[in-house]
């Protein structure tokens, strides 16, 4: 399904070393400044507050950066993330993995649980375990409260720095362009404090991360590995990229690493078919000018049977962006045929489908599909688009009144509802989605004006109005606890 999708001192204060719910989530403290800050990382923070603050920079960051919001790679990273989380210790939020279009390599993790990837990891990382190695490393920083214990050390000689400059700086990691103009010179008198103290912090991610990543079956070594890689690349380049410039990889911390590894012991992990299909997906949709080339799928063709079908799909995906689609559709067709419920194939052979004005056919895939994985967010978020493209709108809306229910922070569900909304005529379940829209990327305002005008513009005492009021009041309930943060 085609989606939207729209240096960084805190790379350095976070660590990001390579290496619903309503839609407002359910904050119990709802104390409207932040605490003063103590000995230790629990005096700085409670949990409940560290997750109002990752909503708040999450919704600046929605706003500022280019968020990739692919079905299919959101799934990928967050199926393997969660996979990751459930062999670490010490989580004490939920988390949340996101996919950033920047051929910068980075990563990075913030309040809440909340963790990103840059799009350049997928074209870096030789297998599966290199990039499970990244996402460990950046898990471990969340567990271990990094970013609260640094908000601590500082605290005593900038109060009140980091929520001012925290929203800029994570949108300078994700943006650069956009971020660093907002950045100015609010934290550097305490830039080298940051970076000494993050230091620590870079050791025990890895230290923590590494068995994390033993411990959910893959390869130790992947991070080792991985680091060696980039140390190896750009050991002479005039410019390294922005992780090694902030986070430098010394021989004390590879070595460390890689002494880990061989006690936690060298394993052979095969990476998924998953893994394979989200790589040639990212360099194909979304990798520009450094994205997927017919060299690289020659060699996968030449690969095991993983890679062999890996390879097929890239080269689906490389004629559908250039607008071939009989040649797209001569590959996946057969792939489909192996494997009807193939999400990967049943989502480019949609996209297909709706290119080349076959919308009923995609409806039919779909619908047999949706049979065996009901609660595919990937094939829900297809059908209802595809069922838009039918002029089949009414049952567009109850499948996606059904999807953001389930899955309210996704996008893509409240641009695909107002669609279906608009395309009926239905200006106050247009006004009421787009509201949800503004909302996640930190438009409260707007959100609150269109709902209001939503709400006058439906039967007074309907339990529609009742519905439009009640969000009115969370969202300016919301605007309330997040004006501790835009006091500077």
């Amino acid at each position: 399904m085609s989606t939207r999708f729209g240096k960084s001192l805190l790379v350095t204060l976070l660590g990001s070393t390579l290496l619903c719910s309503p839609a407002i989530p359910v904050i119990a403290d709802t104390t409207s400044d932040l605490p003063d800050i103590g000995t230790t990382a629990g005096g700085t923070l409670s949990i409940n507050q560290e997750l109002l603050m990752g909503d708040f920079y999450l919704r600046q960051l929605r706003s500022g950066a280019p968020l990739i919001y692919d079905p299919l790679l959101t799934d990928y990273v967050n199926n393997l993330g969660q996979k990751l989380v459930a062999k670490a210790d010490a989580v004490r939020t939920p988390f949340h993995f996101y996919l950033i279009q920047n051929n910068e390599i980075n990563a990075f993790a913030f309040f809440g649980g909340n963790v990103v990837l840059h799009s350049s990891l997928f074209r870096e990382t030789d297998d599966e375990s290199q990039l499970a190695s990244v996402m460990a490393h950046e898990i471990s920083h969340v567990t271990q409260r990094h970013l609260a214990r640094a908000m601590e050390e500082q605290q005593r000689n900038a109060p009140l720095t980091w929520v001012g400059a925290l929203g800029s700086i994570l949108l300078a990691m994700a943006n650069p362009q956009a971020g660093m103009a907002a950045l100015s010179t609010t934290i550097a008198g305490t830039q080298q404090g940051m970076i000494s103290f993050t230091q620590s912090n870079e050791q025990e991610a890895d230290r923590i991360g590494i068995r994390v990543l033993q411990r959910a079956g893959f390869d130790p070594m992947g991070m080792p590995d991985f680091m060696q890689k980039l140390a190896d690349k750009y050991r002479y380049a005039s410019k390294p990229p922005e992780m090694l410039l902030t986070h430098p990889l010394p021989d004390s911390r590879m070595s460390d690493t890689r002494s880990r590894a061989q006690q936690l012991g060298h394993r052979v992990v095969a990476s998924s078919q998953d893994y394979l299909f989200a790589k040639l997906r990212v360099l194909g949709m979304y990798g520009g000018m450094d994205g997927l080339s017919q060299f690289m799928l020659d060699d996968y063709k030449k690969g095991n049977a993983r890679e062999q079908m890996a390879g097929k799909y890239g080269q689906a995906i490389l004629y559908y962006k250039s607008k071939q689609y009989d040649a797209a559709r001569n590959i996946i067709q057969p792939l489909l045929t192996q494997q009807p419920n193939n999400v990967w194939f049943l989502d480019l052979a949609t996209d297909i489908d709706l290119e080349q004005n076959r919308a009923p056919q995609a409806v039919s895939r779909l619908e047999q599909a949706i049979k065996s994985q009901p609660n595919s967010a990937v094939l829900q978020l297809n059908l209802g688009n595809a069922y838009i493209e039918a002029r089949q709108t009414a049952k567009a809306t109850t499948l996606l009144n059904r999807y953001t229910y389930s899955h309210p922070e996704d996008p893509n569900g409240w641009d695909l509802l107002a669609k279906a909304a608009a395309d009926q005529g239905l200006r106050d379940e247009e006004l009421a989605a787009r509201a949800e829209s503004m909302a996640l990327v930190g438009r409260l305002d707007q959100a609150i004006g269109m709902l209001t005008t939503a709400s006058s513009s439906v039967q007074v005492g309907s339990l529609k109005q009742a519905r439009y009021d009640a969000r009115i009041d969370q969202l300016r309930q919301l605007q309330q606890r997040f004006k501790q943060f835009d006091r500077s």
